[in-house]
């Protein structure tokens, strides 16, 4: 039988069977943690893939590019070292609430007129949200502004 119990910090050494070397942390000059993403690669045959686990930023440190730059590692080492199909970034029952214009910063619009910093807010419904309000099934056509959300 498997217990559940909070995380502790000798945990990360224990890892291995669970990690690959997909997982990568953003440092500033003085050794202060900016971001971290943690990935792996799982699938088999055409399903071979990068997947993002968790991406997160220090928000001292956003819009400066860091996880994008952490994401186009993983991407490199998704395609260059383990020969994936594609990367993936999702998760169980989650889906598109809305797209936030510009999150990553406002450095050009992208192919079609739409910029390519803009981020998806995805979620979950939970059980206290009965009426799923926190959902919505056209998610991606929602377009709020990076100002607009907390």
């Amino acid at each position: 039988m498997s217990v559940l119990r909070p995380f502790k910090a000798n945990d990360l050494f224990r890892f291995n069977n669970m990690w690959s070397d997909l997982c990568f942390t953003q440092e500033s000059p003085r050794g202060r943690l900016q971001g971290y993403i943690l990935g792996k690669a799982e699938g088999a045959q055409t399903e071979w893939h990068g997947h993002i686990t968790a991406v997160s930023v220090a928000p001292e440190y956003r819009r400066l590019s860091l996880a994008r730059n952490m994401c186009q590692r993983l991407e490199f080492a998704s395609d260059e070292i383990y020969k994936g199909y594609f990367v993936d970034l999702y998760g169980m029952g989650y889906s598109v609430y809305r797209r936030v214009r510009e999150y990553y910063g406002n450095l050009g619009v992208g192919k079609g007129g739409r910029d390519e910093e803009d981020a998806f807010d995805m979620r979950k419904s939970l059980s206290r949200d009965v009426a799923q309000r926190s959902i919505r099934p056209n998610g991606r056509d929602m377009i709020v502004s990076a100002h607009d959300v907390s």
